[in-house]
């Protein structure tokens, strides 16, 4: 089942990473000509139309008469605020905000918005409705009925804790979901907003009186700000916006604004987080900035970010991707925020084995930026692309009142979109360097790591960066420091392969018990995240090594067949039967049975390590350079697998993690099966597992 699930991931991998890439056809041209640049386009910005409501409620009006739509978003403007002991209050006051109101049920109120062909969504800062112009007074009715009588209720704050808490625990696997949480503290402390996290603890001081009295203080008239635009009046507009917020009254309550700036670290350091089963280590290297948007460094600082790693062709993104092979991506960042000091982020997921030169080449790109002039072409190409991006976006009529948003909001020069195109063609390559020299700090960077300490603990603190060595400091999961973990422990001398192998076949039921075990038959429902719909599975074995899997989507039909009858094999997908490779048929008729742990030569497996993994001491066992075995030192169950492979020439690694373990007919089997192939993460959910099946041997044809 392990291989054929493998076989399914990479080959699922490979079409959505593919598809989500830029196509590599281009129309074929003279490279050897320079193209003139064209003169740039003039633009009309024409203002929309802006009123007021005596509750401080500025309102923004866009006419586009193309479509018979319209368009009405609410945008409030609330500086961060803290949550302390009730970090998670604004996500669960956002789910329960928009579910009906005091006047109209939950289910009314969603069969009228499907009825009218709308959509209506509200959160803690925002209100958004949207449908034909012809029912907008109904429309205008129903948010305004949401947004300012919202009927909180004990029961669905009930459903939300539970759903955020499972959200949490899931994210304690995820290197990323940890990495994000960690940056984030370490950069902005915990006292501050953005450095606070959300725990099961917080979620559970959460009380139905605390969501009443943050929507009283996060809803607010006097700092809102309404945009509406299509195939709508003016007149119009001001009197159904008078007629339906007008009674949107202004809060006592108010939001605490006093927020401590962030400070960069005295030197630069390596702050390490140890996942014992990551894939792949989680890489972000950042400095404190103070860039404003109405900075005089604003246009120049967006062609500097893009040069260095805001685009494809980036510096960043051409080392560590292009060049080296290491990642499917590297970005960065440089933030404004009005409220804060922000950061200056360049982040990318890698191999464990290349943590340590990621960290180098990613450094030597920093410093290069601030060195080295950059080329005519490259700056020529990052000013055409915010050019276009820029042009193409003033298409979008509604965009113009975003703009006006912009300018009350941030504090922005009345002609600041006016004068866009201007400032970008000004900036030259000596103000990208001016740039980076102000705003990337390569003395007082903080390079947040997150990984496997097992792999590349040793490495790290072996970075040689100007002659010294960066010091590497230890974290968990919330942001912690800590002493260096003990990442692999003394085995006994008396710990065999074959013991590890004996104490798994009695864990799950006994050799006598597992040699009467001729077919295996599973059904399971798989999670694939990002994807518009959920796949059932089902996945039969037959002793020693035949074997079939199915994909299936309800309405949509079979996504996948897999067949291997003992000698040959195909998988089959989107119309197409490819037949299995010389390697993947010697694989399978190499098994000589339905447990591998039965019949593998533990004479040919060595014991890499003994190392904590989650809490548990866990074995690592290397099956050969490309597969590796995991077993609970406890409990002797299988917990993960790590396989290499090689697929449309890329090497790929696969970490399956096992766990759920219940029996059927006397035999423990895995009924949770976590997938993690690159940025891919796919989960399989038996839910019913049956023991020597008759299947006759045609099936798996």
């Amino acid at each position: 089942m392990k291989k054929l699930i493998l076989f399914f991931v990479l080959t699922f991998f490979f079409t959505i990473d593919l598809s989500s890439q830029e196509s590599d056809y281009v129309i074929p041209i003279d490279r050897s000509v320079q193209p003139k640049q064209g003169k740039t386009p003039t633009i009309d910005l024409k203002k929309p139309t802006i009123f007021t409501l005596e509750n401080g409620l500025t309102v923004i009006v866009v006419e586009n008469k193309k479509l018979p739509t319209f368009s009405v978003r609410v945008s409030i403007d609330n500086p961060p605020s803290s949550e302390g002991d009730k970090a998670g209050l604004s996500q669960l006051s956002s789910a329960l905000f928009g579910e009906g109101s005091k006047n109209i049920s939950k289910q009314v109120f969603n069969e009228e918005v499907d009825y009218l062909g709308a959509s209506i969504s509200l959160g803690m800062g925002f209100a958004y409705g949207n449908g034909l112009s012809k029912h907008k007074e109904r429309i205008f009715e129903l948010l305004s009925d949401a947004a300012l009588y919202p009927n909180f209720t004990q029961e669905e704050l009930d459903k939300e804790k539970d759903k955020l808490i499972t959200g949490l625990k899931s994210e304690e696997n995820s290197p990323a979901a940890i990495a994000q949480r960690v940056t984030s503290i370490l950069a902005y402390s915990k006292d501050h907003p953005y450095g606070e996290y959300v725990s099961e603890e917080s979620v559970k001081n959460v009380s139905l009186k605390d969501i009443e009295n943050n929507y009283k203080k996060m809803f607010n008239p006097n700092n809102a700000y309404m945009v509406v635009s299509g195939d709508v009046n003016v007149d119009e507009i001001k009197q159904l916006v008078t007629k339906y917020f007008k009674n949107w009254k202004i809060s006592k309550k108010k939001l605490n604004q006093t927020i401590k700036n962030p400070v960069d670290v005295a030197s630069t350091e390596i702050n390490f987080v140890d996942m014992p089963d990551a894939v792949q280590s989680e890489l972000s290297v950042l400095n404190i900035t103070d860039l404003q948007t109405n900075s005089e460094d604003h246009h120049a600082a967006l062609v500097t970010n893009y040069i260095l790693g805001g685009a494809f062709n980036s510096y960043l993104n051409m080392n560590l991707r292009e060049e080296n092979g290491w990642t499917y991506g590297a970005r960065s960042s440089i933030a404004r925020n009005k409220w804060t000091n922000a950061t200056f982020r360049a982040t990318t997921s890698v191999r464990n084995a290349v943590t340590d030169s990621a960290v180098v080449e990613t450094l030597k790109e920093i410093n290069k930026i601030r060195d080295e002039f950059v080329n005519d072409d490259m700056l020529a190409t990052a000013k055409a692309k915010y050019l276009g991006n820029f042009i193409m976006s003033t298409e979008n009529k509604s965009l113009l009142a975003d703009f006006a948003v912009n300018i009350k909001t941030l504090n922005l020069p009345d002609d600041f979109y006016e004068t866009f195109i201007e400032k970008i063609n000004a900036v030259t390559k000596e103000d990208v360097k001016r740039i980076a020299n102000k705003y990337l700090k390569p003395e007082n960077l903080r390079i947040v790591i997150v990984g496997k300490g097992l792999d590349i603990a040793d490495k790290l603190e072996n970075i040689d960066y100007n002659g010294t060595l960066i010091p590497v400091k230890y974290f968990n999961k919330v942001g912690n420091q800590i002493e260096k973990p003990v990442f692999a422990k003394e085995i006994d001398a008396s710990v065999t392969v074959q013991n590890i192998f004996d104490k798994y076949i009695k864990s799950v039921g006994g050799i006598d018990k597992l040699n009467t075990v001729k077919s295996i038959s599973i059904t399971a429902a798989v999670t694939i995240p990002g994807a518009p719909f959920k796949p059932s599975a089902t996945i039969k074995e037959k002793f020693p090594n035949k074997s079939s899997m199915e994909m299936s989507v309800a309405g949509m039909g079979t996504l996948m067949t897999q067949k291997f009858n003992g000698e040959d094999g195909y998988i089959e997908q989107m119309g197409q039967k490819i037949p299995y490779e010389d390697d993947q048929k010697n694989a399978e008729k190499e098994k000589l049975g339905l447990f591998e742990e039965t019949y593998l030569d533990s004479s040919k497996i060595e014991i890499v390590s003994l190392s904590p993994v989650d809490g548990k001491d866990v074995y690592k066992l290397k099956v050969n350079d490309d597969s590796f075995r995991f077993y609970d030192a406890e409990t002797g169950l299988l917990v993960m697998t790590e396989e290499t492979t090689s697929a449309m020439g890329n090497e790929i690694v696969t970490v399956t993690k096992f766990s759920d373990y219940k029996e059927v007919d006397g035999i423990k089997f895995a009924f949770k099966t976590e997938i993690v192939t690159g940025p891919q993460t796919i989960v399989i959910e038996a839910d019913q597992v049956i023991v020597n099946e008759e299947i006759d041997d045609d099936f798996f044809n």
